[in-house]
C-alpha cells in the first residue's frame, strides 16, 4: 500500500446486456488531460485518465480534494474541453449526448434561479426537454411535491439538491453523473435519495457519482475508481478495493485477571496476522485469517464479546491516497 502513486487496476465485472453480449460503453475517456493557465504557470488538473464505464454500471468516482474529480466530471458533461485526449458518451461527444438527453447531472453548486418557485423551475426545464408529461413523476420520485410553491431561495441546501435531482431526471437520461449529490441533506434524506438511485440502477440507468461520504460509495457502488493528483490510482470492484487496505479485524475482550503479554504473543504468532493492538483489555487482531484469530480468542484465551469487521473503503482510500485521518 506504500506505492500509493501507482495505478492499481482490479478486474471489474463486465456489464452484460439482455442478449448476454457485452453492453455498449456508456462513457469512455482516452488519455484525457486538462491543463489550466494560472498566474503561477500551467496547472495540470487531470493528467491522462483512461476510463470505460459500461451501460448499467454503478461507479463511485473518488479522490481527495484537488484530485481532479470535478474537472474530470466537467469534461464528461462537455462543460469544458480536454487539453488532450477524447471523451465519448454512448459514442457521441458529451455535448451531443447532453443535447439529446442521454446524459444528465446533479452538481454540487449553481444551476438554479433563486426567484423561481420549485414548480416553475421544474416546468421550465421540462419544457426545454419536451418532458412536461414527466413533471409529476419526477417530483414524486424526488419527494419535492410539498415544495411546489416555495421559492428556490427559500429552500434548504438539501431541498435544492433534491430539486436538482428532479431536473436531472426529466430527460430520462441513460447516464446520470452525480457530484456530491447528497451535500446538505440530512440522514433520512440521503437514505431516501440512495433508495431512489437503487431503483434507477435496477431499471438499467448508468450511474457515476463522486461523494465525500465514503460509506455511500461503500454501500452503493459496485465499482470504485480512485484518482489522485489527476491520475488513476485504482479501479475495480468496491469489495476488492476494500480488501487492499488489509484483512478483517477480530476484536474481543481479554480476561481482566490474566496478564495480556502471553495472549498478545500467541496472537502475533498466528499465520498471516498483520497487526495486533491492545486498548485496555480489548485486543484487536488484523490479518487474512480472522477465523483463526477468533478461534484462539474464544477457545484458548477465554476472551469475550467477539466482533469481526471487514476493512472499509475509507481505509483503502486513506492508504491509496496517502491521506491522514
Amino acid at each position: 500500500m506504500s506505492q500509493a502513486n501507482k495505478h492499481q487496476t482490479l478486474p471489474h465485472p463486465v456489464s452484460m446486456g439482455a442478449s448476454g453480449q457485452e453492453s455498449a460503453q456508456a462513457l469512455r475517456l482516452r488519455n484525457v488531460s486538462k491543463t489550466f493557465n494560472t498566474p503561477e504557470g500551467p496547472l495540470q488538473a487531470v493528467a491522462g485518465i483512461d476510463l470505460e464505464v459500461g451501460s448499467g454500471e454503478i461507479v463511485a468516482f473518488l479522490g481527495p480534494n484537488g484530485a481532479g474529480k470535478t474537472t474530470a466530471i466537467d469534461m464528461m458533461l462537455g462543460l469544458t474541453q480536454p487539453s488532450s485526449g477524447t471523451i465519448s458518451v454512448f459514442g457521441k461527444s458529451p455535448r451531443a449526448a447532453v443535447e439529446v438527453g442521454e446524459i444528465s447531472a446533479v452538481l454540487q453548486t449553481g444551476g438554479l434561479l433563486r426567484d423561481l418557485t420549485v414548480h416553475e423551475t421544474v416546468r421550465a426545464i421540462a419544457a426545454l426537454h419536451g418532458a412536461k408529461d414527466r413533471i409529476d413523476e419526477v417530483m414524486q420520485r424526488t419527494d419535492i411535491q410539498s415544495l411546489t410553491k416555495r421559492k428556490v431561495s427559500k429552500c434548504s441546501g438539501g431541498e435544492q439538491q433534491r430539486l436538482k435531482f428532479a431536473l436531472a431526471l426529466l430527460p430520462d437520461p441513460r447516464l446520470l453523473i452525480l457530484d456530491e449529490p447528497t451535500a446538505g441533506m440530512d440522514v433520512s434524506a440521503r437514505r431516501a435519495f440512495w433508495e431512489t438511485m437503487r431503483q434507477d440502477a435496477l431499471a438499467g440507468r448508468t450511474v457515476l457519482f463522486a461523494t465525500h461520504y465514503l460509506e455511500e460509495a461503500q454501500d452503493f457502488a459496485e465499482r470504485t475508481v480512485l484518482i489522485g493528483a489527476g491520475k488513476m490510482l485504482a479501479d475495480g470492484p468496491t469489495a476488492q478495493l476494500r480488501e487492499m487496505a488489509g484483512g478483517r479485524t477480530a476484536s474481543a475482550t481479554l480476561p481482566a485477571h490474566e496478564p495480556p503479554e502471553e495472549a498478545l504473543a500467541a496472537l502475533r504468532a498466528l499465520p498471516r496476522v498483520t497487526a495486533v493492538a491492545l486498548n485496555g483489555h480489548r485486543v484487536s487482531v488484523t490479518g487474512e485469517d480472522s477465523d483463526a484469530a477468533a478461534r484462539m480468542l474464544l477457545t484458548e484465551l477465554g476472551a469475550t464479546d467477539l466482533e469481526i469487521t471487514a476493512p472499509t473503503l475509507e481505509a483503502a482510500f486513506l492508504a491509496l491516497t496517502g491521506e491522514k485521518q
